[in-house]
């Protein structure tokens, strides 16, 4: 097969890889991109489709170590860690309930919030001068609920996303309702509002990342899977694709969940596990909703399209290799936006319906860094559901610290070798 000589090798062309590609092209690299799919149709593509700091919680929080068994148990709790076995399951869990602690837990708030916030930005501006619209709107997110623990944890997320300066606002079941009358009354107990969130629709999003990154100079290069590496010397010498070999003089692995596979061949430990979720698109809304919305009490998320059909998204699933569809995790989906919406009587109507596998790290901060194994490989992934949310502040970030730039936010919670 053919062999090409390249500046920077980023795999994968999902949100995440070509942010950071993007990045890496602006401050003067040459940067190719090769992925099996084409620009956004991998995990990307399921994404709620959300811009919002608000949502910067990591997974593992304190008290939780209850919760976590009883995920265990339970097959239709909205986050649920699929019994099995397997080694990368038991280190998994090892390392989420060793996350479980405060100190940990505010400083990954503080990190994710900033790669959020810069997120945001950059979405904003992208909105303002690219040809490719992607329905960009920042209308804001609300927070609703129907029972009285779930108003106290909204309660308690914003108290501490004030502290991070993302701006939040309580509010009565009645004052929600007028704002959003696609929410059924009789439902909500009240929630927390956040007016400066945005949202906007995930593959245009990619889509028009894409088109930046080519009219930069950046090459893509679709229907390439990566098989095997070739090491030397502390390094990477080669990526053999289905397309040809690459030697690069850095290899950037943005490929969400497997990643891990890539990097055992390498020799390196990832522990990142699938975490399977859901999305609905569907017309069934009497009123359509005007605001993204998390129903916390089903930990669902509705986001209203610029088509007029609305995304429903749910679920978090551990399993890490498994892409069957569950009907009795889907149909807790849609029974619980009828429970909360107005919608169509009898079934809802769905357009499609998207599963993929988010990639979860144990203490749900992304690795972003140089490998220590290998001089040339730089990690971006595991963002769990955060990937949309995050990007273009992980791009950035991942841009200073392969260009050995100042960064803009703290990068210990970040590094690969927590894990590697």
């Amino acid at each position: 097969m053919k062999s090409e000589k390249v500046d920077v090798l980023v795999l994968g062309a999902g949100i995440v890889g070509l942010s950071n590609a993007v990045e890496l092209q602006k401050s003067g690299r040459q940067v190719t991109v090769i992925d099996r799919y084409e620009p956004g149709l991998g995990c990307s593509y399921g994404n709620a489709g959300w811009m919002t700091p608000c949502f910067s919680m990591p997974l593992p929080q304190p008290g939780m170590f209850w919760k976590s068994i009883g995920w265990l148990l339970d097959q239709d709790s909205p986050l649920r860690i699929k019994p099995q076995p397997s080694w990368l399951l038991v280190r998994w869990m090892t390392h989420f309930l060793f996350a479980m602690n405060e100190k940990r837990m505010l400083e990954s708030v503080k990190v994710l919030t900033d790669i959020s916030k810069y997120s945001l930005d950059s979405y904003k501006e992208l909105a303002a001068k690219s040809p490719k619209q992607f329905g960009f709107d920042q209308k804001g997110l609300f927070l609703v609920s129907g029972t009285k623990d779930g108003l106290n944890g909204a309660k308690i997320e914003m108290d501490l996303m004030q502290q991070q300066g993302v701006p939040g606002k309580y509010m009565s079941g009645e004052e929600i309702h007028a704002m959003e009358p696609s929410l059924k009354p009789e439902m909500l107990k009240g929630g927390v509002y956040f007016p400066a969130e945005a949202h906007a629709e995930p593959l245009l999003t990619v889509q028009a990342l894409a088109e930046e990154f080519k009219s930069l100079g950046g090459k893509i290069q679709t229907n390439t899977e990566v098989f095997a590496f070739t090491k030397g010397q502390g390094k990477i010498e080669t990526v053999h694709t289905t397309r040809g070999d690459f030697k690069a003089d850095v290899v950037v692995m943005a490929l969400g969940t497997w990643s891990k596979e890539l990097a055992a061949q390498l020799g390196n430990r990832v522990p990142i596990l699938g975490g399977k979720g859901y999305r609905i698109i569907t017309p069934s809304f009497d009123v359509k909703p005007k605001h993204p919305i998390m129903i916390v009490d089903r930990k669902i998320a509705v986001t209203p399209r610029f088509d007029g059909l609305t995304s429903v998204a749910g679920t978090l699933e551990l399993v890490d290799r498994d892409f069957d569809i569950t009907p009795r995790r889907l149909n807790n989906i849609v029974r619980g936006t009828q429970e909360y919406m107005h919608t169509s009587a009898g079934d809802m109507e769905v357009k499609e319906i998207w599963r993929g596998l988010r990639p979860c790290t144990p203490d749900g901060v992304p690795m972003i860094g140089f490998s220590k194994k290998h001089s040339n490989l730089f990690y971006n992934c595991g963002h769990q559901m955060l990937g949309l949310q995050s990007a273009p502040g992980s791009g950035r970030l991942g841009a200073d610290l392969i260009l050995g730039r100042p960064t803009f936010t703290e990068t210990k919670p970040f590094r690969p070798e927590r894990y590697e």
